[in-house]
């Protein structure tokens, strides 16, 4: 029997979490949870979807290495042979934040590697098996930070900027094959990403006077990923209390 998958990268926690929870409720997908190191948190976001009745398993993989990347997806596809990806929610991320000035060559690659050529890794892997079946959906999560820029931020903004475009440019490819590549901008949502900063001062300058939830990211993604966001393509949705547009 074909089972139907969703791939979410960085899927243990966060807004990943969140999103690897609705896909297996709402759009009842069998859903392959990403992570790098914490098997734990990998392990209870899949006790919680098993729990409320949906399917998922974990998958161990940095998707900023090409050949980890490439090796864990080969033997999860060999062991899975009837298995039929139709989402990707590339959603793994990483910040290190500081000056550009100051900031060490590595701050600068981890951050670019981690979300754009992890796209690349991921994406590139299934595409070909996406446009055999003329069926796909490809969400690419950014941030405010790619859209406007954040100072202090140059690395991740770089990244995100670059996963923008090339949204764009994929999803022309692809259209012709029923294959839809969104990218989300979420603001402020609170995750053990934003629990640090200084959530009173920040919200002075939300329009909506709060941080977002991920479970609202969550939502959207859900939508995208759905049957009837099947004419939406290309496009880059804030999501951000109305910060900025």
């Amino acid at each position: 029997m074909v089972k139907k998958y969703a791939l979410v990268t960085g899927g243990s926690r966060g807004i990943g979490k969140a999103i690897a929870i609705k896909l297996a409720k709402d759009l009842q997908y069998h859903v392959l949870i990403n992570y790098q190191s914490n098997e734990q948190a990998a392990l209870e976001t899949q006790q919680i979807i098993e729990n409320e009745g949906g399917s998922a398993e974990i998958i161990k993989f940095d998707v900023a290495s090409f050949d980890e990347t490439q090796s864990a997806l080969n033997n999860w596809k060999q062991a899975n042979e009837e298995a039929v990806m139709e989402v990707i929610v590339n959603n793994a991320g990483i910040t290190r934040d500081g000056l550009f000035m100051c900031m060490q060559p590595n701050d600068w690659n981890s951050v670019i590697n981690t979300s754009l050529n992890g796209f690349y890794n991921v994406t590139n892997f299934f595409i070909q098996d996406m446009l055999r079946k003329k069926y796909g959906r490809i969400i690419n999560m950014v941030s405010v930070s790619g859209v406007k820029g954040t100072a202090g931020q140059t690395n991740y903004s770089a990244a995100k900027g670059a996963i923008v475009a090339v949204t764009k440019a994929l999803a022309q490819e692809v259209a012709k094959r029923k294959i839809t590549v969104n990218a989300v901008a979420p603001g402020f949502i609170k995750t053990d990403m934003t629990a640090d900063l200084d959530e009173k001062e920040l919200v002075k300058m939300i329009p909506a006077n709060r941080f977002g939830e991920a479970e609202e990211v969550a939502d959207l993604v859900a939508f995208l990923a759905s049957k009837k966001s099947g004419y939406i393509t290309g496009e880059i949705i804030n999501i951000n209390g109305g910060i900025y547009s």
